[in-house]
């Protein structure tokens, strides 16, 4: 189970940004990585492509990934400075 958290007086925002590291493809084209996903990659044969691929990468990842979100002991906390 996903935990959304809204501050008070704060609207909802149901997009998530991810960044992903673009490589050129040995035999053309491009792959990408996300670092934030583990094993998350994708390929295309143009930027536009890649950038298609890669909503489609996350967004499976993400839905495979849903059922063990909460089983694990590990927490993050996100700081401010």
């Amino acid at each position: 189970m996903l935990q959304l958290v809204v501050r008070a007086g704060e609207p909802y925002d149901p997009i998530m940004t991810l960044k992903a590291i673009i490589h050129d493809a040995e035999e053309g084209g491009f792959w990408a990585e996300v670092p934030a996903l583990p094993g998350c990659f994708t390929q295309g044969e143009t930027l536009a492509e890649l950038e298609e691929n890669l909503r489609e990468a996350i967004e499976g990842w993400l839905l495979a990934a849903e059922p063990e979100v909460g089983k694990s002991s590990e927490r993050i906390l996100e700081v401010a400075v």
